[in-house]
């Protein structure tokens, strides 16, 4: 009786789940062409690095290939004078002699987050009255500008974030974490956004303005905290001001070349959102569909009715796949990849309430309640 009553659980949860995913899937549409400003602000865009990816002069590329009609800056930073990123960003300056860019070195520290530091030693030489943070393993589409400015001439928006799939850049490891990105983060975060239970800021690309950013401290005011793009967006909002996710996808490009790289990465992830949102994290059990199905079934011994929700389960996540690729226009992998791929988040997410550290660049840091990293 007692097994019979945890297989419900369970098989509800995952009817939860599946229902979640079609609604994510209904609402997924490809991006819309932006109407144009009647004058297109100058931006500068902050692009950090740290040593090199696989698709990094790519990724460089796509930035220069922008279709704005505005002003544009780019500034590199590094910590390290060292840094075998530096060839490929002078390649790619010497592609673009008449590109605005500026190289930042310098280990200067504003706290425990290197990026943070990284990025407010860059902010040292921007101009311009739009800031955008781009990480080095994003490429953006030709329109990618036009849109963030678009979004951000809107009234009463403080900063604008993209939506994004992955893309596996070293081999099968990677384009299992580029599937995560896509098929169960992406469908969660629309999710949330349209029911008005989340409202994300997504770290790969922000923007906003250099007034807002000065309203919120400048980066050293996040340079202890592990989840800045979550933390910015909280302060954006304690000013009044939205922050929204234009209907773009930019790519994130995943570089984990083993089980232990991809392990690493996303349990520092999911510890974090853990430990700044206990609640919340829990509650996106739900999300993990397909093994919450499967588990129910087993436990109900795979009865008609268990049988019957898990189908439901497993056609949700590959209706969301498919919609997610057909918005994107890019595919992150391949349909029999997801199930695999869907056990090992739920086993990632088990294994979150029992981590209490996590690994980045190496070192060992302890989350606090507040995301603040202690070593």
């Amino acid at each position: 009786m007692v097994l019979m009553i945890i297989s419900i659980i369970f098989l509800a949860m995952a009817l939860t789940g599946a229902i979640f995913n079609i609604a994510a899937a209904a609402i997924t549409r490809p991006a819309k062409a932006v109407l144009p400003l009647a004058q297109w602000p100058a931006i500068t865009v902050l692009k950090p690095v740290h040593g090199t990816e696989p698709a990094l002069a790519a990724n460089l590329e796509s930035l220069f290939a922008q279709d704005y009609p505005g002003l544009v800056q780019v500034i590199f930073g590094t910590r390290n004078a060292n840094d075998p990123a530096l060839a490929v960003i002078a390649q790619a300056r010497a592609a673009h002699p008449d590109a605005d860019i500026d190289v930042v070195i310098s280990d200067r520290r504003h706290g425990s987050n290197n990026k943070l530091s990284n990025l407010a030693n860059m902010d040292a030489l921007a101009r311009h009255p739009i800031v955008i943070i781009a990480d080095s393993d994003v490429a953006w589409a030709p329109d990618a500008l036009r849109q963030l400015a678009v979004a951000l001439a809107d009234p009463g928006v403080g900063l604008a974030s993209c939506l994004h799939v992955g893309r596996g850049d070293a081999g099968f490891w990677s384009q299992l974490a580029a599937m995560d990105i896509s098929y169960r983060f992406m469908p969660s975060v629309l999710t949330g956004v349209a029911l008005g239970m989340a409202k994300p800021t997504l770290g790969p690309t922000m923007a906003l303005t250099r007034k807002t950013l000065e309203a919120i401290g400048g980066f050293p005011a996040f340079g202890d905290v592990l989840a800045d793009d979550y933390e910015i967006g909280a302060a954006v909002r304690g000013l009044g001001l939205r922050t929204v996710l234009p209907g773009f996808y930019i790519t994130h490009g995943c570089s984990e070349s083993s089980f232990t790289a991809l392990v690493m990465h996303e349990m520092r992830w999911t510890v974090t959102i853990f430990h700044i949102n206990p609640a919340g994290f829990a509650g996106s059990i739900v999300f993990h569909t397909l093994p919450l199905a499967l588990i129910g079934a087993l436990m109900a011994d795979f009865s008609t009715v268990s049988l019957f929700v898990l189908g439901i389960a497993t056609f949700a996540r590959l209706l969301v796949r498919t919609r997610i690729d057909i918005a994107s226009g890019t595919v992150s992998g391949p349909l029999f990849l997801v199930p695999i791929r869907d056990l090992l988040s739920f086993a990632l997410f088990c294994a979150t309430f029992f981590v209490h550290k996590v690994d980045w660049r190496g070192s060992q840091f302890r989350v606090t309640r507040d995301g603040r990293l202690q070593s």
